[in-house]
């Protein structure tokens, strides 16, 4: 089936079947937040990007092979819900960006910082230090040796703007100066946008947004 991206609670998976990735998005919790499970096919190894509720439904989703690792993409509690219980049952080795990893009640064993290459099996994905939504939200980008980009932004990056800076226009320039720099001038517009709450985008839809983001301020 052709993956479109639109998840609801206690609804199915969507799969995106890449050459090299298995990505299976799960819409939970009353925050409506999106977790992803990125399965490598080469070695069956697994990685869940925000375990952010329904812990049940996560585990359901990864199954007897387990994970070997959690990704969090930001500080905010609707990411992280479920993150003890699901490592408490997979032993899954946890990684948080450097300066939010304070604000996750669990210990956070990797400290991500701008630019470090997180592993599952054969697949690289690069985190990306995005400041303004929280200090140390990161994304994560996988660039498919096959086609496109697939980019994961947390809550930094939706269909039709970046993430809530709460009206504090220093963190909103900080954090559009970031996904334009990091994101939008080094990744094509194919790129696949897979954003911590709701439908996905790409980047070619959203780019010639990126100066009225900037005019209006959110």
């Amino acid at each position: 089936m052709t993956y479109s991206g639109a998840v609801k609670i206690d609804g199915p998976a969507d799969v995106h079947e890449l050459t090299d990735l298995m990505i299976s998005k799960v819409a939970v919790g009353p925050m409506n937040n999106n977790a992803y499970l990125l399965r490598c096919r080469a070695t069956g190894q697994q990685l869940l990007i925000d375990a952010a509720n329904d812990a049940a439904t996560l585990l359901t989703l990864i199954g007897d092979d387990g994970i070997v690792s959690v990704v969090t993409t930001h500080r905010h509690g609707d990411h992280w819900q479920a993150l003890a219980e699901v490592v408490a049952a997979t032993g899954a080795a946890t990684y948080a960006g450097r300066y939010d990893a304070e604000g996750i009640p669990v210990p956070t064993e990797v400290l991500v910082e701008d630019g470090d290459t997180i592993r599952v099996g054969r697949i690289e994905l690069t985190a990306r230090h995005l400041v303004g939504h929280t200090p140390g939200s990161i994304a994560l980008v996988y660039d498919d040796p096959h086609g496109h980009p697939h980019l994961f932004t947390g809550d930094c990056l939706f269909p039709g703007g970046v993430g809530n800076t709460h009206q504090d226009p220093a963190a909103f320039a900080s954090l559009l100066n970031d996904v334009e720099t990091k994101l939008f001038d080094r990744l094509p517009d194919e790129t696949w946008v897979y954003p911590g709450h709701g439908d996905d985008t790409t980047l070619g839809a959203e780019r010639p947004q990126l100066p009225a983001w900037r005019e209006r301020g959110w």
